[in-house]
């Protein structure tokens, strides 16, 4: 099979199936995962997919979301990294917004037990791994619960954002770009994200460096609203001191 064939097969399964992963296409077209790369960025180029970790999704698909399982497992290496860096913006007997998201829900684990601060988050994952701390005073911000990604969303949540003030947020993202800003899939989730970052008075931005260029459907903010993005060490050099161009610190872990 020429590799225009197999492009045009891949396209085909990407919108049949909404998305496609590089070890499974390798498998059924007998090819190496760089051959599939390679083909998948011919398609990214022409505009016809968009290339996330570890695959692809068709365009016009910018409301897929992977279940949380998936997430959990994807990057995982990277996210322990970024969780791990991103200890050192706990504020000491302060006050952070935990967001939903998995690399943030890794920092929640990773939570020193002589911790003592106050937590506020509206995933319920978060809350779990964080109600037996002895040290946190954590309270649980309520609303229609997205089973995708187990996070409470409209009017009950963007009520109690409105009603704090926090040091520090730590939020998460689908997508980030100076172009294109901060996005997820989910409209509510978007909303809640906007109240978030409007109750705190630090922004730190915690996405490994897969999500970078990436665009999904709803945009919850700039990327110049955050103060300090913590990424892993994919992010090319290029790529951090223009974002750190527009006001924002970049730390690769």
């Amino acid at each position: 099979m020429y590799a225009p064939e197999r492009q045009q097969e891949i396209l085909r399964l990407a919108r049949d199936g909404g998305r496609v992963d590089v070890v499974s296409l390798a498998e059924e077209f007998q090819v190496t995962a760089e051959t599939i790369r390679r083909d998948l960025k011919a398609l990214d180029r022409a505009g016809l997919v968009r290339r996330v970790h570890g695959g692809a999704i068709p365009v016009g698909r910018l409301d897929f979301e992977p279940d949380l399982a998936e997430r959990e497992t994807t990057a995982a290496d990277e996210k322990d990294r970024i969780a791990k860096a991103a200890l050192a913006e706990l504020p000491a007997d302060g006050t952070m917004i935990l967001d939903a998201g998995t690399t943030v829900a890794r920092l929640a684990a990773a939570v020193p037990l002589e911790t003592a601060l106050t937590v506020v988050t509206h995933s319920l994952p978060i809350a779990a791994r964080l109600a037996d701390h002895p040290g946190i005073q954590l309270h649980l911000v309520g609303g229609r619960v997205r089973h995708r990604t187990r996070a409470a969303v409209d009017a009950w949540a963007l009520r109690a954002y409105g009603e704090i003030r926090a040091d520090v947020l730590l939020v998460a993202a689908n997508g980030f770009s100076a172009d294109h800003g901060l996005t997820t899939p989910d409209l509510a989730e978007a909303a809640v994200k906007r109240a978030a970052m409007a109750a705190a008075r630090r922004v730190v931005l915690l996405a490994d460096s897969s999500k970078h260029g990436q665009e999904h459907f709803a945009r919850f903010g700039d990327l110049s609203d955050v103060d300090l993005l913590i990424t892993d060490s994919g992010l090319s050099n290029e790529d951090a001191d223009a974002i750190e161009r527009g006001g924002t610190e970049v730390v690769r872990a």
